[in-house]
């Protein structure tokens, strides 16, 4: 049985935490684990998600005595997030031997401390001490060692802490605590790693995606869940990046970059449509959007989608008049434009047929002035990286303009030129819409572009 949405369940104690169901069946039962909550009984006597898991299928089913629910994967108890249980000893074999064998996928979001890259990969050897109950960095050969991995990419910064998207290779004890806190980075409110830590706060790590293959069906399954934080305060915790943490499940195709109301920026993956693909997506998240501006499927970068009709009628109004907004590129060209500095005007007429676009002359039927102004910021190789705000909105214009010249973008495999990409095993087209102004807000993508060197 399939719950579309958040189930209660009883838990039979009084004050205990009620049970989040995210899916059940007659072999699985997904649930969020609460924070400070303990998997499985332990010696401080209180509730515990096994037993409270047993209890809700004895009383949502009617089953008299004991129901079987067994234990195939551990969070600790200051962690909250999703996590599986069997319903049938099948299934518990089954899902134990996808979590021994790392074929389940576990993704974790954690507000860490300090300045991380944008990207790393964790190798460490850890020893639990059995006496003190935690775990440590050890040299490789140490007794008792064993290997983890973890990777993650950073997907926010705010008031020097950053929001990281951590998937986690191996299981071993505290993993990801021990392994952000050796490499510079521990966790805000990790008690135990992080001696900056304040006490009583809440550790921010949180287990918001769950990969498994269904034990009995093989169907691949992902469950999601964000964190609620305890703090409210804006600056506060997972509250400091709310735009990224609602876009979560969606970070293969784009980034959140701001979320309100009336308005959601993301910083868009190349290779993603924007209505076909993107909007859909975010839409399951965010409910409704209106899409009010225009974005290559192979340009990443910034892309404003309207929450309200309100907004979205005065952003189109504000993008059709150029009034209020900027859109900003970068662009690796092939070629060095000359003048370094200056405007192209052009104008241009959209083949439908073909999906493409040309430059045409003035008063051909149909055709559309396009304007941009440009900058070379560095040039080498035969290549230039330049900087492009574009004054109108036509389709594939940059792409096209920068072509007219004799400056393709390169990677570009509809205008640009293959002999350079290939020279530069160019295979994406390295277009960036870097930044967004609306009206009195400036977004900036974090991303970068740069001269890829010559074979």
């Amino acid at each position: 049985m399939r719950r579309d949405g958040a189930v209660d369940a009883m838990s039979g104690m009084p004050g205990a935490p009620k049970l989040n169901v995210l899916y059940e069946d007659n072999h699985l039962l997904v649930v969020e684990k609460p924070v400070n909550v303990p998997v499985q009984a332990d010696v401080s006597g209180d509730d515990d998600l096994l037993s409270m898991c047993r209890r809700y299928i004895r009383v949502a089913y009617g089953k008299p005595g004991e129901a079987f629910v067994a234990l195939v994967h551990r969070l600790d108890r200051p962690v909250g997030g999703v996590m599986v249980f069997a319903r049938t000893s099948k299934a518990a074999a089954r899902l134990t031997a996808q979590f021994r064998s790392h074929a389940a996928g576990k993704r974790y979001v954690a507000v860490v401390e300090g300045c991380p890259p944008a990207s790393l990969r964790l190798t460490d050897w850890l020893r639990k001490d059995e006496a003190t109950l935690s775990s440590a960095v050890v040299p490789e050969g140490t007794d008792g060692a064993r290997f983890a991995e973890l990777r993650f990419s950073c997907i926010g910064r705010a008031n020097g802490r950053a929001l990281l998207d951590i998937s986690l290779k191996t299981g071993r004890p505290h993993q990801t605590r021990v392994q952000l806190a050796h490499a510079g980075f521990p966790i805000e409110g990790d008690q135990r790693y992080n001696p900056a830590a304040r006490p009583g706060t809440q550790i921010r790590l949180w287990a918001y995606a769950l990969s498994i293959k269904h034990p009995t069906l093989g169907e691949d399954m992902t469950f999601f869940s964000l964190p609620r934080d305890p703090d409210p305060r804006p600056g506060a915790g997972f509250c400091a990046f709310p735009a990224q943490l609602a876009l979560l499940p969606a970070f293969s195709a784009c980034r959140g970059v701001f979320l309100d109301d009336e308005l959601l920026v993301v910083d868009k993956n190349a290779g993603v449509e924007v209505e076909d693909e993107l909007c859909i997506a975010l839409e399951s998240l965010v409910g409704e959007l209106f899409p009010v501006h225009r974005l290559d499927a192979n340009t990443e970068g910034l892309v404003a989608f309207a929450r309200t009709a309100a907004m979205r009628d005065r952003l189109l109004q504000a993008f059709r008049n150029h009034d209020g907004v900027r859109k900003t590129y970068r662009a690796v060209l092939a070629g060095v434009p000359s003048p370094r500095a200056g405007t192209l005007e052009h104008f241009l007429v959209k083949d439908a047929d073909a999906a493409q676009v040309r430059v045409v002359p003035a008063g051909t039927p149909g055709a559309q002035r396009a304007t941009l102004a440009y900058r070379v910021l560095e040039a080498r190789d035969g290549l230039s990286l330049v900087e492009i705000e574009l004054f109108t909105g036509r389709t594939h214009q940059i792409r096209v303009q920068t072509a007219a010249i004799g400056c393709p973008v390169l990677g570009d495999d509809r205008y640009g030129d293959r002999e350079a990409n290939r020279r530069f095993h160019c295979r994406r087209q390295l277009l960036l819409a870097a930044r967004l102004s609306l009206f009195d807000r400036t977004f900036e993508s974090e991303r970068t572009l740069s001269i890829p060197a010559r074979d």
